[in-house]
């Protein structure tokens, strides 16, 4: 593949194109973002990824690809998430790329961006846009972290309990138990033969004493 270069930052100076991956975890699939940057014709050796949380810059693959920017380059990335998620270290990062080390950035999923950073107005306007959206992306975040939040408490006051499944109770708890509370064993040894802890032997101890069904302890 032959490599494309860009006219970067609308200095008549052609540079490089590079891009920038990221996926969450390491069970995403990033094949998605690769293909976008091979249909925009940047080599492999010029696409650097990360497999993290996008909360702050500390990565080493956007860290690699910045340090390899130079004046007319142009920095590719999918979408906007991708760059980052946390507001302030997305513009400051913007700023730094585009107007400290006077390189292009591309948002394929928001080409205007990319159109605007062609001139000094141009960058202006395409700071302004993107101070927008970033802030309309962090608000709804937190919008959401609330509406989950105050999910999970509607459902508690509604009787709904969260976490791991109770253990089933064991075939064998009525004889062991018959053994515990005859004397003849304790409780941590009543557990090691139902292959529990003795905490849970207890809880089940209550649930049987309260006449609960124990099977949904």
């Amino acid at each position: 593949m032959t490599e494309t270069t860009a006219v970067g930052m609308g200095n008549g100076n052609e540079g490089r194109m590079y891009g920038y991956i990221r996926v969450s975890t390491k069970e995403q699939n990033e094949d998605r973002q690769r293909i976008a940057m091979k249909e925009c014709g940047i080599l492999d050796g010029n696409v650097y990824s990360d497999r993290q949380s996008g909360k702050n810059f500390d990565r080493p693959g956007y860290q690699a690809v910045v340090s390899r920017l130079q004046k007319g380059d142009t920095l590719v990335i999918k979408s906007l998430d991708r760059l980052g998620r946390n507001f302030d270290e997305i513009l400051e990062q913007w700023r730094f790329i585009t107007v400290e080390k006077q390189v292009g950035i591309i948002i394929l999923d928001i080409p205007l961006l990319g159109d605007l950073n062609k001139d000094l107005m141009g960058r202006v306007v395409a700071q302004l846009m993107l101070t927008l959206m970033s802030y309309m992306a962090e608000t709804e975040r937190i919008n959401i972290r609330q509406r989950q939040a105050e999910g999970i408490q509607a459902a508690r006051q509604r009787g709904v309990k969260f976490g791991r499944r109770p253990k089933e109770v064991a075939p064998e708890f009525e004889e062991i138990y018959g053994l515990w509370t005859a004397g003849s064993c304790s409780a941590r040894a009543a557990g090691r033969k139902l292959g529990i802890s003795s905490h849970t032997f207890m809880k089940w101890v209550e649930a049987r004493k309260t006449d609960q069904d124990i099977c949904s302890i």
